[in-house]
């Protein structure tokens, strides 16, 4: 060990900074060249801890990889579940008369992908008009989808046709948002004490399928730009384009559809958040405001409140705007509200999608911030899909009204009380 000098002003003198430093540093220097060095059985102690400590934060790291691992398998078992589910989950019964296409039938540039949907005709023994009927475009808005099950296996087609798409964008089926806590599935309850189950699914296409999206998208027909997610929404992307993204071309197959099979009225099933202002609406193209002033009337006459609205010119993309520029179809879009799809809503699970029922939205109404009479706490299914379902048929049943010769006779649909009263279940298949 170094000897402490017995003339402290000689070792400054001879280990002085160079000019400019302070002195201080002399100080500093001198008191850590002459610091106690540690005893060699405390460097042994220290040595033998880290070794220690290295053995521990191995054996942490190796259990914390299982734990995530296991975790990982489990959320991507439950994923795949979703984008391969079990042969009841989905299902539908057509009713008699109903016959089975793909969307890839009128634009074969879907064929084989994910983006293919099943597309039900009935032919009426009657010549008459062309409905089309849209469900499940946004997979998180169940009672269109709904609606459109019910009617396509309870319709009875006598004059004209009736042909139902209720998976419109089946990709947004395949998975849910990963922070909002939506339960992947729900079940509808029959009479006989069986169930029906549905998927639960997400506004977008599956990134899986549409990734990655743009910052900033182009809507491709008016060049309008959007955020960048709203390339993987259907209901931004009409009337599509054949060689666009996979949700693009998706569009285009169904304005394809529309142009082939001679629709005359195309209606697009949602639902909307409490909040949203146009909610418990029906949406028209101008061309089809003079039906949907019919309709309006006639549903406020049944006790069934609804907002007619038009078509913005500005906002594009949209299937009532899109449809409606550019094909000679009357285009519709039909919302009603769903608090489990709202940004005011508490815990989000199954009782949620089928009640309505939330406690935050109830505190929001008495608050003036909902668009929707919530007086009662709840906005069930039976509900929801009897107001779809009753504008349906209201809309067709009146088509005649304003395009000579194209009428269109349905029996079978359920009346707004009958499903209020009797559930969404009575209505469907075993």
């Amino acid at each position: 060990m170094n000897r402490i000098p017995q003339n402290k002003q000689e070792y400054f003198k001879n280990n002085m900074p160079p000019a400019g430093n302070s002195a201080l540093f002399s100080i500093f220097r001198f008191n850590s060249q002459h610091e106690k060095r540690p005893s060699l059985a405390l460097q042994r102690k220290k040595i033998n801890m880290h070794r220690y400590t290295n053995i521990g934060s191995k054996f942490t790291a190796m259990i914390v990889l299982a734990f995530m691992g296991l975790i990982t398998y489990v959320a991507g078992s439950t994923y795949m579940k979703m984008r391969n589910p079990e042969p009841h989950i989905d299902r539908v019964v057509p009713a008699i008369g109903f016959t089975q296409k793909k969307l890839s039938d009128y634009f074969n540039g879907l064929k084989d992908t994910p983006a293919d949907t099943n597309v039900y005709i009935q032919q009426g023994e009657e010549e008459g008009g062309t409905a089309l009927i849209l469900g499940g475009t946004h997979a998180n808005e169940p009672a269109a989808m709904l609606a459109a099950v019910v009617l396509l296996e309870n319709c009875r087609i006598s004059q004209g046709r009736m042909i139902i798409v209720p998976f419109a964008n089946a990709m947004g089926h395949t998975h849910t948002y990963p922070q909002d806590g939506h339960p992947q599935d729900f079940n509808i309850q029959l009479p006989g004490g069986t169930s029906r189950t549905f998927r639960y699914g997400a506004r977008i296409t599956n990134p899986v399928h549409e990734w990655p999206n743009p910052d900033v998208y182009i809507h491709p027909v008016s060049g309008q730009a959007m955020a960048g997610i709203e390339r993987s929404n259907l209901n931004r992307t009409h009337p599509g384009r054949a060689d666009g993204s996979i949700t693009e071309r998706l569009a285009y197959g169904f304005i394809q559809l529309i142009k082939k099979e001679k629709v005359d009225i195309a209606i697009d099933m949602h639902e909307a958040s409490p909040e949203y202002p146009v909610v418990n609406a029906l949406v028209a193209h101008e061309r089809a405001m003079e039906l949907g002033a019919i309709v309006a009337m006639e549903l406020e006459n049944q006790g069934v409140k609804i907002r007619l609205e038009p078509s913005p010119k500005n906002l594009r993309g949209l299937s009532h705007r899109e449809w409606g520029d550019n094909t000679d179809v009357l285009a519709f879009l039909l919302e009603t509200a769903n608090p489990s799809a709202g940004r005011f809503r508490g815990r989000t699970d199954e009782a949620l999608i089928l009640t309505g029922v939330d406690k935050a939205y109830a505190k929001a109404f008495t608050l003036d911030r909902l668009f929707i009479p919530y007086q009662d706490g709840a906005e069930p299914i039976e509900e929801r899909v009897g107001r779809q379902i009753t504008a349906v048929r209201e809309l067709v049943g009146n088509l005649d009204l304003v395009k000579d010769g194209r009428g269109i006779e349905v029996e079978g649909i359920p009346s707004y009380d009958d499903l209020v009263n009797k559930g969404v279940g009575a209505f469907l298949k075993q």
